[in-house]
């Protein structure tokens, strides 16, 4: 889709759909629209027909004197009342609204009466535009019938003049944070017979070759063995699929400057191991590489923005099955870092092919490493399909990745990491075990990887609750890209 930000409407529209907001007290361009009808919407609200209910929308057909095809009057907050996450109700109803419409192009005039107070228009746009990319999404790569293409192609947002140039960036910005979105959910709906651990090196590879500041590193199981990681090692035995350590570096400002490095769980398919999971919506652990997804797509929104800072992302992939080379509760493992581990639960899996990594990029000398990771059924208990959990070494980390998930609406909540909680971890026969038990279950995953992350300021974000739905929804989400991507974007 394409998205302009312009100060003033197209003279000439075909197959157009005017979109203005509808308050209680009639104003703006839908009181100058109504003035020229001959009252044409002051009568569809009488009838009942039109309601300036928040997230409500009306299509109106053929006004005269109007140069679009349709008007849609789109219910809103009063003026000045509006909250953030009331603002992202009002986008997606227009975006859903017009996906249906048969409109080729769409002309949004964003009204001061819709801005949340005291927040800039460039979110305000961000944010619209985001969600009219996000609302094309389809998925359809396993399918032999292909979804119809999206017949609206072209949106023009209308605002003030003087707020034009940073609206445009603001839009790229949404356009870009979307089509990362896309290609993370692509990655996690994607059936794990085709996405392996080599298909996300070569998808690393392919992406690498859109931007010419990034450049990519594969490791493989012999490189990852003479480096000592048996933790991560200790995943894949038990497959066919080999694993890979995947490095996407993107280098945009002076290379002095240290990098962000997010860093994603890679669990391409998971069985639990020989500690079996449940037959019961298996398939479901497709997802458990939706961590690496959003780090595939912040990496996608980079390229596409080419901001000035440094990220390397970092995908941890494996596949966790049983077999007669699996690792066993009971074994013991050495670390990267030196460290050892009794493998007491080996469905506790994803900890294990992180902690191995987050000694692997402490040679990139970080500003801060950010872990992005499907990791705890017990996270999805604390805080349900709303919010991912922080946890960090570094307060000012922590607030910030929080305040990040505010502003996108990528909610992120932060857990404790007291050290009350560390000797659940305790072993009799190693330094630690790699599970402490069922109280505190996404706390004490936490705590074993902050035992990796001492030498940088860390932040580790369990999305087990937001990175995919299942039922009828099931799909995966792409979050939290936007998260990602806010804090990306404000420390460039």
């Amino acid at each position: 889709m394409d998205i302009k930000v312009s100060a003033t409407a197209p003279a000439k529209q075909t197959n157009a759909t005017l979109v203005v907001p509808l308050h209680k007290k009639i104003s703006g361009v839908c009181a100058d629209i109504n003035k020229r009808c001959d009252n044409a919407i002051s009568r569809a609200v009488k009838r009942g027909d039109a309601k300036a209910e928040h997230a409500s929308a009306l299509m109106l057909f053929e006004l005269k004197k109007v140069a679009s095809d349709r008007v849609m009057l789109v219910g809103a907050a009063e003026p000045n009342k509006s909250s953030r996450a009331q603002f992202r109700t009002y986008c997606e109803t227009i975006a859903t609204t017009l996906k249906d419409s048969g409109s080729s192009l769409a002309i949004i005039h964003l009204e001061k009466s819709v801005l949340v107070k005291n927040v800039d228009t460039a979110w305000h746009v961000q944010t619209l535009a985001q969600t009219l990319v996000q609302s094309q999404y389809t998925f359809d790569l396993h399918s032999a019938k292909k979804s119809p293409a999206p017949t609206l192609k072209k949106c023009i947002i209308v605002v003030p003049k003087s707020e034009t140039r940073a609206s445009a960036k603001a839009a790229a910005q949404g356009v870009a944070i979307a089509n990362g979105q896309a290609l993370a959910r692509d990655l996690g709906n994607l059936a794990p017979n085709i996405c392996t651990p080599v298909y996300l090196a070569n998808k690393a590879k392919a992406l690498a070759k859109t931007n010419s500041k990034m450049t990519t590193k594969i490791l493989t199981e012999a490189q990852m063995k003479k480096l000592g990681m048996g933790a991560f090692l200790s995943v894949s035995q038990g497959s066919r699929q080999e694993a890979r350590l995947i490095c996407m570096e993107y280098r945009g400002t002076d290379s002095k400057k240290k990098p962000t490095v997010l860093l994603g769980k890679g669990v391409t398919f998971d069985t639990g191991g020989i500690s079996i999971k449940p037959s019961a919506a298996m398939d479901e652990m497709k997802f458990d590489m939706c961590g690496a997804a959003s780090v595939f797509g912040a990496m996608k929104a980079i390229s596409e923005l080419s901001p000035k800072c440094n990220v390397i992302g970092v995908v941890a992939a494996a596949e966790n099955m049983p077999d007669g080379n699996a690792s066993r509760p009971g074994d013991v493992v050495t670390t990267m870092s030196g460290q050892t581990v009794e493998i007491l639960n080996t469905d506790a899996e994803g900890r294990l092919v992180l902690c191995d990594s987050l000694s692997y990029v402490e040679r990139y000398k970080p500003a801060a490493v950010i872990d992005v990771a499907t990791l705890t059924g017990a996270c999805v208990v604390a805080l349900g399909k709303v919010s991912s959990a922080i946890m960090s070494n570094d307060s000012e980390l922590a607030d910030t990745l929080y305040e990040a998930g505010q502003t996108t609406g990528d909610l992120a909540w932060e857990l404790p990491l007291w050290d009350e909680y560390q000797s659940q971890l305790d072993s009799n026969f190693a330094d630690m075990g790699n599970i402490g038990g069922s109280p505190a279950g996404a706390i004490t995953a936490g705590c074993f990887l902050s035992r990796f992350a001492n030498n940088y300021k860390w932040a580790h974000l369990d999305i087990a609750g937001v990175a995919w739905l299942g039922g009828a929804a099931k799909g995966a989400t792409g979050r939290p890209v936007p998260l990602l991507m806010e804090y990306v974007l404000s420390n460039a």
